[in-house]
């Protein structure tokens, strides 16, 4: 059946309004973008897994960064992001106390500056670096800040040394570690780190244990593949798997369930508001994540950020409707990412 002209119209105006006012709507205060650090008063905590494989976390100060996953033996220390670099000097002296080898490879999950910060002193220490050829290309060539301002590249000796777009295996330490892309989660970039030897995942911030989750728009996250990085960390969690965030306690996969299950209530919650003609104003209003508000850490915090990017992506949902109906007219169906997202 032909769609009416004046549909068209509609559907038009309302993808041209919704452009005008999405720049407007992310506001940079919702972004994750860094205040004036303070890591004077951060100390390194370290956790023992096993006997060969550790996390370190930063507390105290104003910004702890992400943890940091290290496995040791005798071919030397692998390690999993490596936080801001003014911390360098802290980690190295932790792991230090842990092992007497050099730190040999470093992989890093995303472009974040808390993921990848101590990347030019973690090379100079003879470090090789891995990662997604996406997140190279972000250190290279950093997205614009929400307000337009212009990224500055990472210095040339930060970037990782192998890149890759498919599945890597490292062999080091009698263990297979697996590095498994995440597309378009979190960031553009992300990296599902697997230690199948230790039954411990490592995750980066596609899932966070702590807060509510976030996927930056800005650096090619997206709802949709937040929620394939989960169902995919779901599918290879056992009973007694692991699973390490980039910030927050370590957890099982029921966590990671649970996770999902809130993502898609909230989003159903907001896209519905959206769907009324709701501003973003008046969905922050609704508090869509009430119910679950007691049982996230750090809920207060992060609510109004995590309603925010999904009231953007609903937005972003309008032009896939205006695809479905141009699908229908000639016979086909809604796109896959439209059914995933239960555009309106």
């Amino acid at each position: 059946m032909a769609v009416p002209s004046f549909v068209r119209a509609l559907i038009i105006m309302v993808l041209v309004m919704a452009a005008v006012g999405l720049q407007a709507q992310q506001s940079p205060t919702f972004v994750e973008r860094a205040s004036v650090p303070d890591f004077s008063k951060v100390e390194i905590k370290i956790t023992r897994l096993t006997d060969d494989f550790y996390t370190l976390e930063g507390l105290g100060g104003t910004r702890q960064g992400g943890t940091v996953s290290v496995l040791i033996g005798p071919d030397g220390v692998l390690l999993v992001d490596s936080q801001f670099a003014p911390l360098t000097e802290r980690l190295v002296a932790a792991i230090k106390t842990i092992s007497n080898k050099s730190i040999r490879f470093l992989i890093n999950t995303h472009v974040h500056a808390d993921h990848t910060g101590g990347n030019e002193n973690f090379a100079k220490l003879g470090a090789l670096i891995f990662s997604r050829d996406q997140l190279r290309a972000r250190l290279q060539h950093p997205a614009p800040g929400p307000d337009g301002s212009p990224g500055k590249p990472a210095p040339e000796s930060a970037w990782p040394v192998v890149t890759y777009d498919g599945p890597v295996t490292i062999h080091v330490n009698g263990e297979d570690v697996h590095l498994i892309p995440i597309r378009s989660a979190h960031t553009d970039g992300d990296t599902l780190v697997s230690f199948p030897g230790h039954d411990i995942l490592a995750v980066g911030d596609y899932f966070r244990s702590t807060g509510y989750p976030y996927v930056d728009l800005n650096n090619g996250g997206s709802l949709e593949g937040l929620l394939a990085g989960l169902d995919e960390t779901i599918e290879r969690a056992g009973p007694t798997t692991k699973i390490i965030p980039g910030h927050g306690p370590i957890v099982g996969r029921a966590a990671l369930v649970a996770q999902r299950e809130m993502v898609l209530a909230v989003r159903d919650r907001v896209a519905a508001l959206v769907s009324q003609g709701k501003s973003l104003d008046d969905v922050i209003a609704a508090k869509p994540t009430a119910s679950f508000d007691a049982h996230v850490p750090q809920s207060a915090e992060t609510a109004e950020r995590f309603i925010r990017w999904l009231y953007n992506t609903e937005h972003g949902c309008l032009g896939m409707m205006f695809e479905s109906l141009s699908a229908a007219n000639e016979g086909s169906s809604c796109s896959s990412r439209c059914r995933r997202l239960r555009c309106p």
